[in-house]
């Protein structure tokens, strides 16, 4: 069963390491065997494919773990640093969830113990940073989960050695831009969360990004997106632009979303943006008609100007046009 799950964690679409997290944990509840009833003690599931360990306090953090520990959770326990050799001893883990502590940095050998690792799930923690080489063993990782810390930028170096990345989550951090070629090696992701403080979306960002299904670029302070942002991106199903400042967007930039039969086949959402219903928005307002069944909240997709349309819906207006 374990098997079976990280199977399905590393391979379904959408499938993200909270999820998985909560469904281990529900392996714990529904199976008695190896649970550890001390309030103390970590909770501890034993299977045939190896040691799953689950801390939060008041438990106590172990100072070693079994060695054929293949999921680990230490949570909520506002650590700042973890030891350089804290995985020492696990070279089978396939799961390390450290979210909710404030973990400020690692040692740069704090994953080498690990290669065979593939959900990394750092969400709300304390870090401004990585540094190049961190992932230098980590080719197994496909989920990595960077949500809630306190990134102001990124380096395209602090990425090197993922090469099976399919699921990352950037969102909730200070990103105010992103680096050219940041995603460049990265031509298997399915999943990508942007949502931050992005001004702006340029030419190259996605580019290439041939299997990507899942882009959320909502809550951030996008005020322009380049033409060809999206050029390249023929297997999306969602799509997700609402809280930004758009007011208006280039022609062409839909170019290549919404034809296949099932592109953008879970929709998209341009709600929450102050858009300009103008003849600026023709391309758009084309785009809209054509995927109207496809649309998120369009209620709450209105023009913001000129005053003759100010609270006009974005899509009444183009049906209009």
């Amino acid at each position: 069963l374990i098997k079976l799950f990280f199977v399905i964690a590393c391979s379904l679409v959408g499938w993200d390491s909270h999820l998985s997290r909560i469904f281990l944990l529900l392996l714990f509840v529904v199976s008695a065997q190896g649970l550890t009833p001390n309030p103390e003690a970590c909770l501890v599931f034993s299977s045939v494919n190896g040691s799953s360990i689950s801390c939060q306090p008041p438990a106590q953090i172990p100072h070693s773990l079994p060695a054929d520990t293949i999921f680990l959770a230490v949570e909520f326990f506002n650590l700042t640093q973890l030891p350089a050799d804290f995985l020492q001893g696990v070279p089978n883990l396939q799961e390390l969830h450290l979210s909710s502590n404030r973990l400020e940095d690692f040692s740069p050998k704090f994953l080498l113990p690990v290669p065979q690792l593939k959900v990394l799930d750092l969400t709300r923690n304390s870090l401004t940073g990585l540094f190049p080489g961190f992932f230098r063993v980590s080719a197994a990782l496909c989920t990595l989960v960077l949500k809630g810390n306190q990134l102001k930028f990124l380096e395209a170096s602090w990425l090197h050695g993922l090469k099976a990345l399919r699921h990352l989550d950037l969102s909730e951090n200070q990103l105010h831009s992103l680096p050219p070629g940041l995603l460049e090696n990265f031509t298997d992701l399915l999943t990508l969360d942007l949502s931050n403080r992005l001004q702006v979306l340029g030419e190259g960002l996605l580019a290439p990004q041939p299997k990507l299904r899942y882009l959320f670029l909502n809550d951030n302070r996008l005020a322009s997106v380049a033409a060809g942002a999206f050029r390249g991106l023929q297997k999306l199903d969602m799509l997700d632009l609402s809280n930004n400042l758009l007011t208006t967007v280039p022609t062409g930039l839909w170019t290549s979303l919404g034809k296949a039969a099932r592109n953008l086949k879970d929709g998209f959402d341009i709600s929450n943006n102050p858009w300009i219903c103008d003849q600026n928005l023709a391309d758009l307002y084309r785009w809209l008609v054509a995927n109207e069944n496809k649309m998120f909240f369009r209620n709450h997709t209105r023009c913001a100007g000129p005053e003759a349309l100010k609270g006009q819906t974005l899509l009444a207006a183009a049906e209009s046009h």
